[in-house]
């Protein structure tokens, strides 16, 4: 398939700029793909599409404080510095990006928190914005780490077109986040609820997880019109014995097994067997789904309204079939359903 085929017209004011005010509340619409039919509904109806003994597969991977601002030595000029991943924990190297990226050259200083105890020395480029950081701060590595969560703020999306607020701290984090490691929230997870969560489990369902650590790779645009020269980023990803216990006795017992997520369907996409079974993993996936892909695991899926050529979108395309997917996002529109991070939900059945 061609990029174009997945260009579609979204008006602004359906870009979510704040999560729903209850979690549970947001709207679902649920696809069913045998009977091509749509139906809305609220997040916490979908307690009524799933029986005793179905699973759902949940990524618990937490996001941390991943945006700092530091200011440069001499000139005093702020820049933005956004936390990849840790290169390694003994040096204190990170691999990052900054903003404005034309200031920022190997030998520069920049200088975090009102007293400056935190200094950063650039020590090499790795892309346009990309730089490897090396931290400098007098502390155990504990107290370190502690003094970038102080200094970091929640890494909400650039498509939220507002300052990060303080109930974004919680809210763009699953309510079983457990694993830090990820920059951007798996977010179809954000519309399960304590509550809803406790009354699945007294239904009898079952929930596997597994860890996915989201880069920000997740909102790459595609560049290429040839779907197939696409290469997306790699992202670290472990999937456990007792995870894929779960998930296989599932399949065995032929129950529902749902994807809470895009992150999920490529982990588990990425350590499937040929007869179909999930396999532990301890590694890296850069897997890109697109139609049209056959599914191994999940029977079902849980997601939000994706962006117009985005990777996810495609991912979601090839699950629900394309004319039945854009079908539904036609009809999301007219109806006025939020769209991206902070958006609604869709089940596709």
């Amino acid at each position: 398939m061609k990029l174009s085929a997945f260009h579609f017209d979204l008006p602004d004011e359906l870009i979510a700029q704040h999560p729903a005010e209850y979690r549970d509340e947001s709207r679902l619409m649920v696809l069913n793909r045998k009977d091509q039919t749509i139906e809305h509904k609220e997040f916490k109806d979908l307690i009524n599409y799933f029986d005793d003994g179905d699973l759902m597969i949940l990524n618990n991977t937490k996001v941390f404080p991943a945006r700092m601002y530091g200011n440069k030595e001499k000139t005093g000029a702020r820049i933005e510095v956004f936390l990849l991943r840790e290169l390694n924990a003994e040096n204190r190297l990170w691999d990052v990006l900054v903003d404005p990226a034309r200031k920022i050259r190997i030998g520069n200083k920049l200088f975090f928190g009102d007293d400056d105890s935190l200094v950063a020395e650039v020590i090499d480029n790795t892309t346009s914005r990309g730089r490897t950081l090396r931290f400098l701060y007098d502390g155990s590595y504990e107290e370190f780490r502690q003094k970038l969560e102080d200094l970091g703020e929640t890494p909400i999306p650039k498509h939220i077109k507002r300052d990060v607020e303080p109930e974004d701290e919680e809210r763009y984090q699953t309510i079983y986040a457990k694993e830090e490691g990820a920059v951007a929230a798996p977010t179809a997870g954000l519309h399960f609820s304590k509550h809803l969560m406790k009354r699945l489990e007294i239904k009898g369902i079952d929930f596997a997880e597994l860890t996915l650590h989201i880069g920000l790779g997740t909102f790459n645009p595609v560049e290429v019109e040839d779907l197939s020269k696409h290469k997306m980023d790699s992202e670290q990803m472990l999937v456990t014995e007792d995870t894929c216990e779960t998930v296989n006795h599932a399949i065995d017992n032929k129950k529902r097994v749902c994807a809470v997520g895009t992150t999920v369907m490529r982990a588990i996409e990425s350590t499937v067997s040929s007869n179909g079974r999930l396999n532990p993993y301890d590694g890296w996936t850069n897997k890109f789904i697109f139609p049209p892909y056959d599914f191994s695991i999940a029977n079902s899926m849980i997601t939000n309204f994706h962006p117009s050529k985005s990777t996810l979108m495609m991912q979601v395309a090839a699950f629900a079939g394309y004319d039945f997917l854009m079908k539904a996002y036609k009809e999301a529109i007219k109806e006025g359903y939020k769209f991206s991070t902070y958006g609604d939900a869709m089940l596709i059945l």
